[in-house]
């Protein structure tokens, strides 16, 4: 097919950052619907490389149906499936690490980009293929894009799932899972998650967010990295962002933080070992 030799020559962060065109060019959404009920079954290398730089700009795409349904599916399908090698993997983050930045007027690039790289994330944990500088690079990525998030529409009927925040931890937690992480690493994962947990910028969270901000947090404590008294302390820290003490039950952003951080401590709580519980029960004995 002429369209997609022509395509597969292009650098994928053309496709990434140039191009928003969805259905890609030379496709249609018939023919991407065909696709998906052939299970993204692609046997031509060179026409699936090509599908996957054309399907970075649905990533972006208002319509659910190409967005979530099939942009995300097959992209997760094929990373899940060991289609990508190494050279690919390597250009296909980098483009969408791109994808993060820049406005985002829609809302759906930045949070699609974020949950792909969870998945790329994911086949480094189970068959490493980053150098540790680049897992390095993709942790201070993660945890950049989950501080930044300041978009927190959550779902919407007709356009679907705006879920930054959401996405985000889903990376942080691909990235808390893989065994070659360090405590520097950790680290930063925490602080990341921390700043969303209770967001400054008082948001009360309605779209199970402090769930997923919980896993990374769960995963890394089943890692042994961390004392109790460690937990202690790093939970203790959580409890100065709820904000002035004198406009508790008084202001509605001290509300919405309140809301958040115990909508955290109880979503880790539910799913904590012997030696986090004690901790979190701490923390929420002093939440106001």
């Amino acid at each position: 097919m002429t369209w997609l030799r022509a395509l597969a020559v292009l650098p994928l962060f053309v496709s990434a950052s140039a191009s928003a065109t969805c259905p890609p060019k030379g496709s249609t959404r018939e023919s991407l619907a065909a696709l998906k009920a052939k299970k993204f079954a692609v046997p031509d290398a060179a026409e699936r490389a090509a599908l996957v730089k054309g399907l970075l700009g649905c990533l972006g795409a208002p319509d659910p149906a190409l967005r979530d349904g099939i942009a995300y599916e097959a992209l997760t399908h094929w990373l899940r499936d060991g289609k990508l090698d190494t050279a690919a993997l390597r250009e296909l983050r980098d483009a969408l690490q791109g994808m993060l930045a820049g406005a985002d007027a829609e809302g759906f690039r930045k949070p699609f980009a974020a949950l792909v790289l969870s998945e790329v994330a994911r086949v480094d944990r189970v068959k490493p293929w980053m150098t540790a500088e680049e897992r390095t690079a993709m942790v201070e990525s993660a945890a950049r894009y989950v501080e930044s998030v300041r978009d927190y529409r959550g779902f919407d009927a007709a356009t679907g799932w705006r879920h930054g925040v959401a996405h985000g931890s889903d990376w942080l937690m691909q990235l808390s899972l893989n065994p070659a992480l360090n405590r520097a690493q950790a680290d930063r994962i925490l602080a990341a998650v921390a700043t969303q947990a209770v967001p400054e910028h008082a948001h009360a969270y309605v779209f199970g967010e402090p769930e997923r901000l919980a896993r990374p947090v769960l995963f890394l404590a089943r890692r042994g990295l961390y004392s109790e008294e460690e937990w202690r302390a790093w939970f203790a820290a959580l409890l100065p962002r709820l904000g002035d003490a004198s406009q508790a039950y008084k202001d509605g952003a001290w509300l919405a933080r309140r809301h958040d951080l115990r909508a955290f401590l109880l979503s880790l709580f539910v799913e904590a070992d012997t030696k986090l519980a004690p901790a979190i029960r701490a923390a929420l004995k002093q939440v106001p």
